[in-house]
C-alpha cells in the first residue's frame, strides 16, 4: 500500500494527540471582549512560524470536549489536564480521571508515569535513544511544515481568518477548509495560534450542519514564564510499585524502529487507502467473516469466564451491530454502517471494513476495492 497516504490519512489524529500532550488550547476570555488587533500575517508565514517555534517555559490547564454523536462520551470524566514545561525539553502533565489521576514527567533522560489508583510507577529510560527535539525522520520543522502545507493545499483552502483571545492571550485564527470538490463530513478545522509564542492554543473540528465543534481541544489557562525546577523531577511515592519499562511496554523507539512497526501493523491488517485528500478512506480485510469472528470472540469469552462473568453465555453479533448501526446492502454485498458527525464506518458481513471522514456513499464505492 501507499504508506505515505496512510500516514497522511491518520496524521490529524497524531496532531491532536500532540496538542493534548503539550496542553496547547483554550476557551475565549469573554464573549464581549473584542478580538485583539494584531499585525497582518499570511497563512504561509503563520505555518512557518509555528513549525519553527520552541515550546517555552509555561504552566497551563487544558480541556478536551467532543460532540461526535456517539452513544457514549469518549472524553467523559477526563476533566482538565495540567501541563508544565521548563523550555528545555522537560515536561510534566497530570491527567485527572473519575477516581484517579495519572502523572507524566519527562526529566530530560527518563519518562516517568504514575497511576494514583494502582499506585504504580513505570520508568522509561530512553537516554540517547530519544528523538532529537524539533526533528522528525531527519527533517527540520520548517521543512515538515512546508511539505504539509503544500499537500494540504491540493485539497483545501488555507487562510488566516481574523484573531481571537484564548486563555486571555491574543491569537491568530488559522482555518483549513475542504475545497468544494471534496466529499467529506468536515466543514473546517480551526487552529488558534498564540501571537507571541506561536504555540497552538485551540483546535476545533467542525462538521457539516453543526454549529458547535465536534471536537475541541483548548487551553483554559496559560502562563508563560519560568517554572520551579522541582516540577520536572520525579520521586516514586511511598509504597508505589516501580517497574522498568521494556519494549513490550511501548518504550519510546527511534524513528527507524517506529516506521518499521507502523509498516508491520499496516501489513498485518491488509490495510490500504482509497481516494485522495479529504475523500481518503482506509479499507481493510479482516481475518474472517462476521460469523467466524463472532465465534472466535465467543470462544475467548468462554475461556475467560464469559461475557458479564457467566461462562458459556452466547451473544448475537447481528443484534449487537444493528443496535449501533444500520443494515445496508448494494452491489458490493451486505453490511452495517456506523455514523458520527465526523466519520463513517462500513463493516460487511464477509469481513471487509472501510472508514473515513466521508459520507456513506464514498465508503460503499471504496469497499468494492477490497478483496
Amino acid at each position: 500500500m501507499n504508506t505515505k497516504k496512510a500516514v497522511l490519512a491518520v496524521a490529524g489524529t497524531g496532531v491532536l494527540a500532540g496538542v493534548v500532550g503539550l496542553g496547547v488550547l483554550a476557551i475565549p476570555a469573554g464573549a464581549d471582549e473584542p478580538p485583539p488587533v494584531l499585525p497582518q500575517i499570511s497563512a504561509d508565514q503563520l505555518v512557518d512560524s509555528v513549525a519553527n517555534a520552541k515550546i517555552p517555559a509555561l504552566a497551563g490547564k487544558v480541556s478536551a470536549s467532543e460532540n461526535l454523536g456517539l452513544p457514549i462520551k469518549l472524553l467523559d470524566g477526563i476533566g482538565s489536564a495540567s501541563v508544565w514545561s521548563d523550555g528545555q525539553n522537560r515536561f510534566r502533565a497530570t491527567l485527572p480521571g473519575k477516581s484517579s489521576e495519572k502523572t507524566f514527567v519527562e526529566d530530560g533522560g527518563t519518562l516517568w508515569t504514575w497511576d494514583s489508583q494502582k499506585n504504580t510507577v513505570t520508568k522509561f529510560a530512553h537516554g540517547d535513544k530519544a528523538v532529537e527535539p524539533g526533528k522528525l525522520a531527519g527533517k527540520d520543522p520548517a521543512t515538515i511544515g512546508k511539505e504539509a502545507l503544500t499537500w494540504v493545499r491540493q485539497y483545501s483552502d488555507v487562510k488566516v481568518d481574523g484573531t481571537a483571545r484564548v486563555a486571555k492571550r491574543p491569537a491568530y485564527e488559522l482555518v483549513v477548509t475542504p475545497k468544494p470538490t471534496e466529499r467529506t463530513l468536515l466543514r473546517e478545522i480551526r487552529v488558534a495560534v498564540d501571537s507571541e509564542t506561536r504555540l497552538p492554543l485551540r483546535l476545533q473540528v467542525l462538521a457539516n450542519g453543526q454549529s458547535d465543534p465536534a471536537l475541541k481541544l483548548e487551553f483554559t489557562e496559560l502562563n508563560v514564564g519560568p517554572q520551579d525546577a522541582k516540577l520536572f523531577q520525579f520521586t516514586p511515592p511511598q509504597g508505589a510499585t516501580v517497574k522498568e519499562a521494556t519494549k513490550g511496554d511501548h518504550q519510546p523507539k527511534d524513528p527507524a524502529e517506529a516506521r518499521k512497526g507502523f509498516q508491520d501493523m499496516i501489513s498485518g491488517l491488509n490495510l490500504k487507502t482509497v481516494g485522495d485528500g479529504w475523500d481518503t478512506t482506509l479499507v481493510a480485510k479482516l481475518p474472517g467473516d462476521l460469523n467466524s469472528l463472532a465465534g472466535k470472540a465467543q470462544e475467548h469469552a468462554n475461556g475467560q469466564g464469559g461475557f458479564g462473568g457467566g461462562r458459556g453465555k452466547d451473544f448475537d453479533v447481528t443484534s449487537l451491530l444493528k443496535s449501533f448501526g444500520k443494515e445496508v446492502s448494494g452491489p458490493w454485498g451486505t453490511g452495517y454502517v456506523f455514523s458520527t458527525k465526523v466519520a463513517t464506518a462500513l463493516v460487511t458481513t464477509d469481513g471487509r471494513v472501510a472508514v473515513g471522514a466521508v459520507p456513506e456513499q464514498v465508503l460503499t464505492e471504496a469497499i468494492g476495492q477490497v478483496k
